[in-house]
């Protein structure tokens, strides 16, 4: 029997005169009566505004509940979607999304320095086919920020994205493949040469070409 999943804990950044902090404050303490959140720490950055650049928060309300930083006004029943979300990778993965959406390359970078299990939450959004394509090409960025041995520890799940049915979904695998620099990939990469798609097959012998291999068919 699984234990229970302890519930994270919460942090909010508020200021006296800002007329959305009270009703974020609401919500999180009504989490905490409820059990749904473990721990909530205030911080007025008035007074602790040093606190504020250390985390880079440039407005209030600004809060972390787990492993997800947001700001702005959230609803009660927002904070308790964020609350659940925490818990699983699928969650973290929508974070990533609503990161990526709103051009917050930065703070998804950050995210996953703070923790590289977190690529995951990324290779699950890669694997969504309704992840949108301006999502995709922040992916991209996140992934090449961390190529190398990062990346390498999550080469099993590239190598299962070769065998997706949506060809742009492997495509993006050859592609990352290579990134990971590990030579074990190459073995992948020359298998996706003989894919019935052209662009999944260019792009397996661009990664190939960046490990050093000359292209050629696994036959």
């Amino acid at each position: 029997m699984n234990a229970p999943v302890a519930p994270p804990d919460a942090l909010l950044l508020i200021t006296p005169g800002c007329p959305y902090c009270p009703t974020v404050l609401r919500g999180l303490n009504d989490l905490v009566e409820t059990g749904h959140v473990g721990r909530l720490e205030v911080i007025d950055i008035e007074a602790r505004p040093e606190i504020a650049r250390t985390l880079g928060a440039h407005s209030v309300p600004w809060l972390q509940i787990g492993p997800f930083q947001l700001e702005g006004l959230h609803t009660p029943a927002e904070l308790k979607r964020w609350v659940e979300r925490s818990h699983t990778p699928q969650g973290i993965a929508e974070y990533f999304r609503e990161l990526l959406k709103a051009g917050k390359l930065p703070q998804a970078i950050t995210a996953i320095t703070q923790d590289s299990v977190r690529l995951e939450a990324l290779l699950l959004l890669l694997t969504d086919r309704e992840t949108d394509l301006h999502v995709r090409v922040g992916i991209g960025a996140v992934l090449e920020e961390f190529a190398g041995a990062a990346l390498a520890r999550h080469l099993d799940r590239l190598a299962a994205l070769t065998q997706a049915k949506d060809a742009h979904i492997r495509g993006d695998a050859c592609h990352y493949l290579a990134l990971t620099h590990d030579p074990k990939a190459i073995s992948y990469l020359e298998c996706m040469l003989n894919d019935p798609e052209p662009q999944v097959r260019e792009l397996a012998a661009d990664g190939l070409a960046a490990l050093g291999r000359s292209p050629a068919s696994c036959g």
